[in-house]
């Protein structure tokens, strides 16, 4: 974070200083978990109704911090009192954004993909000059603001994920830093229980490029209709990205190896260069057109580019982490958490790495599906039965369309079985599986990553309860 004084705290925050030396400066970072403070830190106290933030403000000024942004003063703590302390951070960081002329802002969402992408672009850019890059998916009114502070004089560009669970959540992330190169992936059904229509997704994904300048860039994919229809909402410049034969960087000639990883001719303006991605997934071919049209306009050349896109890896835990057990069954760990589109993606690369293999897919609930959770759910069972999933073990009551929908598929070779919990789907695997096979794991956040770190056993060590031979697949 740039250096500040509390009085310039306060005055980007509409706050009022409490016990404060208006002179004293932040010159650490923004911090709103006390055990992560340091010397020169703003402490940011949240009040909650298990923790309040407030109980360890003055926690927090021993470990150094500088002062406490919250909403009701402490006895001798310094405060930076405001209405509302998550508010108060995105003025901060808009505050920061501000002052920071030689910094550029990259936003990045879409039903799916947005984290990769981020973290795509983060790799890249940082071979171009300081970038700071959120972890994980640090992507709502939290995170947002907690990222963009932490950039400083030095950095040049900041690439942000934005999520949003309603029309104006992106609009308002914008707000606090509005983006000089949007990035729009796709448009799905994730969250479609909270917007009501994928229509309604559009439109709030859409309000990325109605963010940006005159002078800006939207990044947006061909090969999405409703995603490229949104070249009418920006005055920006646009460069379309994809496999249509009208997008500006494409790809072309796209080969999938035996172990996912797609290899592609890069098409831009400035010429053509052969990529071999190391990433697992022919959906990633998308996401590395994304950041590549990114990397051009920050000013890579277009050789060095071909190149920094075959060394990209995956910054993030349990996403496409694929992994040999020592029995030499291959693991697909995206238990990270899961929609319709990320898991049809998941199953297309499962059916890659499983050519003359026998492929298996655990998958749980898919979570905020409203009205389309039984379709959703079913649309990526027949799905699997459709790519021949050999074994389909599909996990909890609430995912149980998952199961009807590929158990209803005509013709399809493979068995699909319903099971109570992570535990169970352990159990059968431990069964089930044998040398060779092939194993994806995916689901939202119900604890469906216990199946994937289950599979991963010492070096060394049998699959408990292997079955040798064949049987009925």
């Amino acid at each position: 974070m740039i250096v500040l004084t509390l009085a310039e705290v306060a005055g980007a925050v509409a706050g009022r200083l409490v016990a404060a030396d208006p002179t004293a400066q932040v010159t650490g970072p923004v911090e709103f978990d006390s055990r992560k403070v340091v010397p020169g830190a703003l402490f940011v106290a949240f009040p909650g109704e298990k923790v309040d933030g407030h109980d360890y403000a003055a926690d927090a000024v021993a470990a150094g911090a500088v002062a406490v942004l919250g909403t009701r003063a402490v006895d001798g703590v310094p405060m930076v009192l405001v209405d509302d302390a998550l508010t108060a951070m995105g003025k901060l960081a808009r505050a920061v954004v501000d002052r920071l002329p030689g910094l550029t802002v990259v936003g990045v969402t879409g039903s799916s993909g947005k984290t990769s992408t981020k973290d795509l672009i983060g790799q890249l850019a940082v071979r171009l000059g300081p970038t700071v890059a959120p972890p994980g998916s640090f992507n709502n009114e939290l995170g947002h603001p907690y990222t963009a502070l932490q950039a400083d004089p030095d950095t040049r560009i900041l690439v942000l994920e934005k999520g949003s669970r309603g029309i104006g959540h992106v609009r308002y992330l914008c707000e606090v830093a509005p983006p000089r190169i949007s990035v729009v992936l796709n448009v799905g059904s994730s969250h479609i229980g909270e917007f009501g229509s994928v229509e309604a997704i559009a439109q709030a994904k859409g309000e990325l490029v109605e963010a940006l300048p005159a002078d800006g860039l939207a990044v947006l994919n061909a090969d999405d209709h409703r995603v490229r229809a949104m070249a009418t909402r920006t005055q920006a410049r646009v460069v379309l990205v994809g496999e249509a034969p009208d997008a500006q960087v494409r790809a072309e000639d796209v080969l999938v190896d035996e172990r996912g990883r797609a290899s592609y001719t890069l098409v831009t303006p400035e010429g053509r260069q052969p990529v071999r991605l190391g990433l697992t997934g022919r959906h990633q071919v998308g996401n590395s057109l994304a950041a590549a049209a990114v990397a051009r306009e920050l000013g890579m050349p277009l050789t060095e580019l071909a190149t920094a896109l075959g060394d990209l890896g995956l910054m993030s835990t349990r996403r496409m982490d694929v992994y040999d057990r020592p029995d030499g069954v291959t693991v697909i760990d995206d238990s990270y958490n899961a929609n319709p589109a990320s898991t049809s993606a998941a199953l297309r690369a499962l059916a890659s790495l499983g050519q003359n293999r026998r492929t298996v897919a655990v998958l749980g609930y898919m979570a905020e599906l409203g009205e389309f959770e039984r379709d959703g759910h079913a649309e990526v069972g027949r799905l699997a039965a459709e790519l021949g999933v050999d074994r389909l073990f599909v996990v909890g009551e609430p995912a149980a369309p998952i199961h009807d929908g590929a158990s209803g598929f005509e013709n399809w070779g493979g068995v699909s079985v319903l099971v109570t919990d992570q535990a169970a789907a352990v159990d059968a695997l431990r069964s089930e599986l044998r040398p060779g096979d092939v194993v994806l794991v995916k689901g939202s956040r119900y604890r469906t990553w216990e199946v994937a770190d289950a599979l991963r056993v010492e070096p060394g060590s049998p699959v408990a309860g292997t079955v040798e031979g064949d049987d009925a697949a």
